[in-house]
């Protein structure tokens, strides 16, 4: 047999390559090669036939039809976290929750694992990279010291595995952070890639044979992709995102993958001196603080998986003195924003070239669907003419490349929340029938972008728009 020569590991996005080279081609990352060593694999698991060949082992098949159950599930108590996680924890699960450093991540754990364990289960708290002591001084700030959580800083992974074996079998076990752990039968450093891929292999397959619930904490990455190899998230069963600003004192916790429940759920959560405190009424939220009726500011109705949300877009169109204009967002996506300034100069008429623009979604929220389109291109004719929108109205709806303005998904609940919080009227797409009796709201309906720049246009002050 040929000797099997080194490979070199991408630490950014796991490419394996078998030189070395200065940058990955697969993520475009310099100097993050890094060689590990690869143990040579047993053909057939050590089943070997007669010939010197591997040999299978023959399974059962089965059909589609067949008795099916809900998983049975563990409710933390924490609704905004049960929310996002499908109901609760599934036992045997394994989720891979990410964020940036200090958003919150170990915060939001200690008191889901204070809450199950004053219920009367048994709950692990593997801490990495903090010592006993530094969990134990969290967990004493928020009031939870008393909560009967077993706690341990370990970072070897055949070790704590033998120790979740001893007694009872636990609930939940939290392990903070995957990016920490190492393994005795993977011949590399901590941290890099082939150890995470192992550690996280190993802690998985402890969950799926013993029925615990298993959390994984995760590093990102400066772009904000949880850090490692991508096989990680494939290897889980859910995917969390924490995400959050230093200027805002809430939090949003997104699932991006969940096989026991729906995802693109949120749940909100403000950053308090106890901890984190659950927001039930997120669109409030948002909205709190609402500058006074000013060009350039319209409410968007969407949607975060089941949830409607409320929230203001805010637009600034100056005109500017350079050669290419600047292009600033916040909270939407750049890509999206150059469609809708495009769609408005073709078919609105607006003349947009010599202008820059900002915009920006209040309060830190990241809105990722279409339908915030209309919300979007109402603030920008709305600053652009210096036209005031109606300060008690909700804007959403999808604009096509045609310009043309296309009704869009669950518009019945995204009207039952405008109305619920006192706005009176909802300018929407023309078409579809998901909407209900509009909830006591005025519905106002466009099917082209031209009849919104009229609309918008109209309440402007005499001058030019272009």
């Amino acid at each position: 047999m040929a000797k099997r020569g080194p490979t070199y590991h991408c630490q950014a996005c796991g490419a394996v390559y078998h030189r070395w080279q200065g940058k990955c081609d697969a993520c475009g990352t310099w100097s993050s090669l890094v060689e590990e060593a690869q143990a040579a694999p047993v053909p057939g698991g050590g089943r070997l036939s007669s010939g010197g060949r591997a040999r299978g082992r023959v399974f059962a098949l089965e059909t589609l039809k067949g008795e099916t159950q809900d998983a049975p599930r563990i409710v933390s108590g924490i609704g905004e976290l049960d929310r996002v996680t499908g109901g609760g924890f599934v036992p045997g699960s394994v989720l891979l929750i990410g964020g940036d450093p200090g958003i919150g991540k170990s915060t939001l754990l200690m008191q889901a694992c204070a809450a199950l364990a004053k219920a009367g289960r048994r709950v692990v708290y593997v801490s990495g990279e903090e010592s006993t002591g530094q969990v134990r001084l969290r967990a004493e700030r928020m009031g939870l010291a008393e909560a009967p959580v077993d706690l341990a800083a370990e970072t070897n992974v055949e070790d704590i595995i033998a120790t979740l074996g001893q007694g009872e079998r636990p609930a939940l076990v939290v392990i903070d952070s995957i990016q920490t752990m190492w393994s005795g039968e993977v011949e590399s450093a901590p941290g890099t890639v082939t150890q995470v891929r192992g550690s996280a292999q190993a802690l998985i397959r402890y969950a799926k044979t013993s029925g615990a619930c298993l959390i994984l904490v995760g590093h990102v990455t400066k772009d904000g992709q949880i850090a490692g190899p991508r096989v990680v998230e494939h290897m889980v069963d859910a995917v969390l995102s924490f995400e959050g600003e230093g200027a805002h004192s809430f939090r949003i916790l997104r699932g991006q993958k969940n096989r026991f429940g729906a995802t693109d759920e949120i749940g909100v959560f403000e950053m308090t001196g106890k901890g984190l405190s659950e927001v039930t009424n997120p669109s409030a939220l948002f909205l709190a603080g609402r500058d006074q009726p000013a060009p350039g500011a319209a409410v968007f109705a969407g949607m975060e998986g089941t949830r409607p949300v409320l929230v203001e877009i805010q637009a600034l169109v100056a005109p500017t003195a350079l050669g290419t204009p600047r292009r600033a967002v916040v909270g939407w996506e750049n890509s999206r924003l150059a469609m809708v300034l495009a769609v408005l100069e073709t078919h609105g008429g607006l003349r947009l070239g010599q202008h820059d623009v900002y915009l920006n979604v209040a309060g830190g929220l990241r809105v990722n669907e279409p339908a915030a389109d209309v919300a979007v291109a109402a603030a920008l004719v709305s600053s652009l003419s210096g036209a005031t929108l109606p300060q008690e109205a909700v804007y959403f709806g999808e604009i096509a490349l045609s310009g043309a303005i296309r009704p869009v998904a669950v518009a019945a609940a995204r009207l039952r929340e405008a109305a619920k919080l006192g706005f009176e009227a909802a300018l929407m797409p023309s078409g579809g029938t998901d909407h209900g009796d509009g909830n006591g709201l005025s519905l106002r309906r466009f099917g082209h972008v031209t009849e919104l720049v009229a609309d918008i246009a109209a309440r402007a002050p005499r001058r030019d728009v272009k």
